[in-house]
């Protein structure tokens, strides 16, 4: 069963949104999710178009790195996703130079990326 997913990531580091999407679709991956996460930046009123679809996603996964903390818009995503009452999963995106949780992943789980944790929460919702 596929979940709509909006994945908040720091702008620098979409090629990780792209990398997840593409694990995703690969047959050996244990996980599968229709991606709604925000691929261009929206001009007037991003912020009002962005939390109708995060209202419309089974979760959100958010990508964690050393970019996060001074990504106002995803910043943005994860403190309305928690508003929404949306089920939320911080990932890191690299082992080393994890980044700093941002604070509106508190009393969320925040994981290391791989197949087993996405998954598990994906299987969750």
């Amino acid at each position: 069963m596929s979940h709509p997913i909006f994945i908040s990531f720091a702008i620098e580091d979409s090629i990780y949104r792209t990398g997840l999407v593409n694990q995703a679709r690969d047959e050996r991956s244990p996980f599968e999710f229709v991606d709604m996460s925000v691929k261009e930046p929206w001009e007037d009123s991003w912020k009002t178009r962005c939390r109708t679809k995060i209202k419309g996603c089974a979760g959100v996964i958010a990508l964690i790195s050393i970019n996060t903390e001074k990504a106002s818009g995803a910043l943005w995503e994860m403190k309305c996703a928690s508003e929404e009452g949306i089920p939320m999963i911080g990932v890191h995106i690299h082992k080393n130079d994890k980044g700093t949780i941002p604070s509106e992943l508190h009393g969320y789980s925040v994981i290391e990326w791989s197949w087993a944790g996405i998954d598990g929460f994906i299987r969750g919702l």
